[in-house]
């Protein structure tokens, strides 16, 4: 494969195809049933699955009663067995169906696994359920009770048991077990043991006939065990053509992968049904090498898990140029749908609140200084400040708020920050911090002091410290406490002045609040009705507003900012995507610009936060996700994390993280950035 074709592969990204196929099936007709077995399968290998999941009993259907104890139907069975062998010898991915097996004068409910010619093994059915609508003893034996670990079928040697992990030595990663129906539905499935034997693809050949609200139940059973495994779960149900004499069948088809759901069948479909999905095993692994809890049970449970067998088999997955087949949130720190990103607004601003309302009680303080400067950051702490002090039962004249215009404030920031303390009802007062950075300039010899125009990193950093150091003083002179407003994004980027500067306070609420959540955040709090019109207005105004450090001038009239941070750093809704990934996840450079490719490089595939304006709808060409993904790289594992070993205390909000050095992140400040880099040079600039 060239570089374009290879990059452009869910298996080079550790990706995996999987299929969840419900046949249409006749009862008692296993010749009629292989056919569409093997017609369905494949399909799904025309759509390059690695591995195709069928329902319970699927070879000759569930519905058979006591037709199962006649041994025409048995040996139709296992013809249509040796049918399925053949054909899978022509069928690229792996096989799970189900069929009766008589083995040795037991009859069994099985799982077969078939791949290229052979069956790799046989799982039984463990708990068979026998009350309400279900009488399984009545036909069938457990698979506990079997002394076997090899049964012969079909000529061949087969293992035998539910202790079973058939392992792709071709493809990382990729462990499949197999379960059946009710096995899930028990304290202990056996799928636990499997995946902590080792498993990451764990699947449920299932019947389950159709009762009302029994849907969800399956639901939340399947997401239930795929997050305490850290695993995918496929689950395939009954479907068209089962007996409905006394009962009724739905074809229910799900994938979750680690409680997600990924993809769900129509159900009640006359015809047959084909469920795709592309799961991601490497970060299933990911999240197990990180969660010590999970190795904690390997051990608790090792002569369970010792037990496990693995059997080996070579897949050769078709590789070149698979694009993904899954949904990647653009803004995996936002969510699209309205409900959810209700629930993270309502959740983000009441952590915050509480922690600042905590460490207030704490400390004993019952005031806040705060510098406003009329962005995003300044704006919501100071609107959680605000909350804060009406939960304590104080005026919010004890937030004392300051802007401080120096060289290069644009009118429309400071008029902003002006109506947002005004509406607030804070004490607001504004102190022009220009004389005492021209006196810093004067003292440390700058060119700016001589009138040459040298708008450095220096003659920034100077306005920054001026701020913070006035905040400061303001705070001891007032017994106060000065209230951080830096975002999650600056931190990682390292997009903040050391020390006595933006980076320093007593406590930051954003501290691990991402920029692209703030400003999703000021929209939903301008629509609560929580604030007068006044301070709606005023909010919406400024999250429309271009984000900007305003440290250097510009030659402009100055009613707008002059500086355009994205211009320097990225677009942050590309760098929160890169944060996301790289510190949640792990995920190499290649895997992040690869997953940023597929959510970002057509704007009209895919869902976008409700709250994000039509006008704001990106895309992004691969070789633009590459250039600020070296950037990001650069400033995040090379430049930036002295910068985050010092930072001040501020609340966790979500699971995407915090950079904490008393939390999420730990790391050297002097380590080297090169394996990224390096990384990033692989990734073609198109496809």
């Amino acid at each position: 494969m060239n570089k374009q074709q290879s990059f452009n592969s869910i298996y080079t990204h550790g990706f995996a195809r999987v299929a969840v196929c419900i046949p249409q099936v006749k009862v008692a007709d296993p010749a009629y049933n292989s056919a569409q077995i093997i017609e369905l399968a494949q399909r799904a290998a025309s759509n390059q699955a690695s591995v195709c999941l069928f329902p319970e009993l699927c070879i000759s259907a569930y519905s058979c009663g006591d037709l199962f104890h006649q041994d025409a139907l048995l040996d139709g069975c296992e013809a249509a067995i040796k049918d399925i062998k053949e054909a899978s010898k022509s069928i690229r991915p792996l096989l799970l169906v189900g069929a009766p097996l008589n083995i040795e004068g037991a009859l069994y409910n099985c799982a077969l696994a078939i791949h290229n010619g052979r069956i790799l093994g046989i799982v039984p059915k463990t708990f068979l359920p026998n009350y309400r609508e279900f009488y399984e003893k009545r036909q069938f034996t457990s698979g506990r009770d079997c002394l076997l670990s090899e049964v012969e079928l079909l000529g061949e040697q087969v293992p035998f048991g539910s202790d079973l992990i058939y392992n792709a030595v071709d493809v990382k990663h990729l462990r499949i077990h197999s379960e059946i129906c009710e096995d899930l539905w028990t304290p202990i499935p056996p799928s636990t043991y499997a995946a902590l034997a080792g498993a990451t693809l764990l699947t449920n050949l299932s019947a389950s006939n159709i009762t009302i609200g029994k849907a969800r139940y399956r639901r939340d059973l399947c997401a239930r065990q795929s997050g305490a495994c850290i695993a995918a779960y496929l689950y395939a149900a009954a479907g068209p053509g089962e007996s409905t004499t006394d009962l009724a069948w739905d074809g229910h088809g799900l994938i979750f992968e680690n409680d997600k759901l990924l993809k769900e069948a129509g159900r009640f479909t006359p015809e047959a049904d084909l469920l795709l999905a592309d799961v991601d095993l490497e970060r299933l692994s990911q999240d197990r090498m990180r969660l010590t809890s999970f190795q904690d049970s390997v051990s608790v449970h090792k002569e369970q898990v010792a037990k496990v067998r693995r059997i080996d088999f070579t897949l050769n997955p078709v590789e070149a140029g698979l694009p993904l087949l899954r949904d990647i949130d653009r803004f995996p720190f936002v969510p699209a749908d309205s409900g959810d990103l209700d629930t993270r607004c309502y959740e983000t601003f009441n952590i915050q609140i509480h922690g600042l309302k905590k460490r207030l009680k704490a400390s004993g303080f019952t005031k806040l200084v705060i510098g406003v400067s009329g962005g995003l950051d300044s704006t919501h702490a100071l609107i959680v400040a605000a909350k804060t002090m009406d939960r304590m039962d104080l005026p919010r004249s004890n937030i004392l708020a300051y802007t401080m215009p120096a060289y290069a404030t644009s009118s429309k920031t400071k008029s902003n920050a002006h109506i947002l303390m005004e509406s607030l009802g804070v004490t607001a007062k504004e102190i022009d911090i220009q004389p005492s950075c021209d006196q810093m300039l004067r003292d440390i010899e700058h060119p700016y002091a001589r009138g040459e125009e040298v708008y450095d990193v220096n003659f920034e950093n100077v306005q920054a410290g001026e701020r913070t150091s006035h905040l400061f003083r303001l705070a001891g002179q007032n017994h106060a406490l000065v209230l951080g407003t830096g975002d999650l994004s600056e931190i990682g980027l390292g997009w903040m002045t050391y020390g006595v500067g933006d980076h320093m306070s007593h406590y930051n609420v954003n501290a691990s609040v991402p920029k692209t959540l703030i400003q999703h955040l000021i929209r939903w709090i301008a629509d609560q009705q929580e604030f007068d019109a006044d301070t709606r207005k005023v909010l919406t105004d400024i999250v429309d507003t271009e984000i900007s450090p305003e440290l250097v001038p510009g030659k402009e009239d100055g009613e707008q900012p002059a500086q355009k941070t994205e211009d320097k750093i990225g677009p942050y809704e590309l760098q929160d995507f890169n944060l996301y990934w790289s510190t949640r996840y792990g995920v190499r450079p290649s895997k992040v610009a690869f997953l940023a490719y597929h959510a970002w490089h057509d704007k009209e595939q895919g869902s976008w936060p409700s709250t994000l304006p039509e006008a704001s709808r990106n895309e992004y060409a691969l070789k633009d996700i590459k250039h600020w993904l070296e950037v990001y790289c650069y400033r995040f594992f090379k430049i930036s994390q002295f910068k985050r070993s010092a930072l001040p205390d501020g609340p966790k909000v979500g699971s995407g993280g915090s950079l904490s050095p008393r939390g999420d992140w730990r790391a050297p400040s002097d380590a080297e950035a090169e394996v990224w880099l390096e990384e990033i040079k692989n990734i073609p600039d198109s496809l």
